[in-house]
């Protein structure tokens, strides 16, 4: 079934329109709630410090977390004072707190392991964001920036600057859930009340062919595969005579493209599965996987090593043009300019 909606949605099928007149009724309650908002009668709630919300219009992985990782990256050797937020999807629990380097991803969510791991920043985890932001600022007083991870469509909080990733698929056949990609319509129309502006909002893509305008990212994989100890191993040995036949398992949104950029790598497969996203790896046979070495994303590692603590991961590296992060710097430096210019600033409301 997903696989036939993921192939539907990529232009206007005979299932796309049996899905439409169901789109029709998200479209409505897209509109109602963006208009509760304008209204005030959903407040939106600052924070006392500048958002960035990294995020996605479209359903499937696009690129958000490597995005979120670079932008991290990016404002760190900057010296600036950083910190992430997210909802934590698939974790068991609704409650907010920290992400420590110990943290469990059955706990706090995959993604949000993996943001800790990588970025070496305050990431806090929480249902509702602008909660999540006010401990993450208790806690880490001298943050200067949060970068919330998803919640684009989350207007209860106020961003500063927006950042919205597409993949090849751009809006697909543009229609939203259930008939299309789409969780929202696109081009949207601008949201003031929650801090949306067009001036403030910048457009990358991750693929290799932009759908429209906006900034390009180039995506490829790690050269070096990391073990659970934190060591390193050249891909180019894991083929090497003598060595166990690879077997590579993804349980992320698009497990194919992780294939295929394997295999564009010089590497030979010779089992690949695919999972459903944010899969557990709890329930995964060691019968299955035994006589090869295991080959899996970075997010996935962080699961699979507590049941195949051999397995390898391979790590997405996203280079984003100069262009962009040359735009976020500005609109940073605008933005917190306009904050400071303010007699409210960014105190929480």
């Amino acid at each position: 079934m997903e696989g036939a909606l993921l192939r539907a949605w990529v232009q206007r099928g005979w299932l796309a329109w049996l899905l439409w007149p169901i789109s029709l009724v998200l479209h409505a309650l897209v509109m109602l709630r963006r208009q509760l908002f304008r209204w005030g009668l959903m407040k939106v709630q600052r924070v006392d410090a500048l958002v960035i919300v990294v995020g996605n219009v479209v359903a499937g992985g696009a690129g958000k977390t490597p995005t979120v990782i670079s932008v991290v990256q990016h404002l760190k050797a900057q010296q600036r004072k950083v910190g992430v937020i997210s909802r934590g999807y698939g974790r068991q629990s609704d409650a907010c707190m920290e992400v420590t380097p110990d943290s469990a991803p059955a706990e706090v969510g995959d993604e949000p392991a993996l943001l800790r791991r990588a970025t070496q920043v305050p990431v806090f985890v929480g249902r509702n964001r602008h909660a999540t932001a006010t401990a993450l600022l208790a806690q880490y007083p001298q943050t200067e920036i949060i970068v919330c991870d998803d919640g684009l469509q989350h207007y209860r909080l106020y961003r500063d600057l927006e950042i919205c990733v597409f993949d090849d698929r751009g809006c697909g056949n543009g229609w939203l859930l259930p008939a299309g990609p789409l969780r929202e319509p696109w081009p949207r129309v601008a949201l003031p009340p929650a801090g949306q502006h067009p001036s403030r909002l910048l457009v990358l893509h991750t693929g290799s062919h932009p759908a429209f305008a906006g900034f390009t990212a180039h995506r490829s994989l790690d050269p070096l595969a990391l073990r659970q100890d934190g060591t390193r191993i050249p891909l180019a040995t894991l083929n090497a005579p003598g060595t166990p036949p690879l077997m590579a398992v993804a349980g992320i949104a698009q497990p194919q493209a992780f294939f295929a950029m394997l295999q564009a790598t010089g590497l030979t497969l010779t089992q690949t599965m695919a999972l459903p996203d944010h899969y557990d790896f709890d329930s995964l046979p060691r019968s299955i996987h035994e006589g090869y070495q295991l080959i899996c994303t970075e997010k996935d590692a962080l699961k699979l090593w507590r049941s195949a603590p051999d397995a390898l991961a391979v790590p997405l590296v996203q280079t984003a043009a100069p262009a962009f992060f040359q735009a976020l710097d500005a609109r940073i430096v605008e933005q917190q300019a306009a904050t400071l210019s303010s007699p409210h600033g960014h105190k929480t409301s």
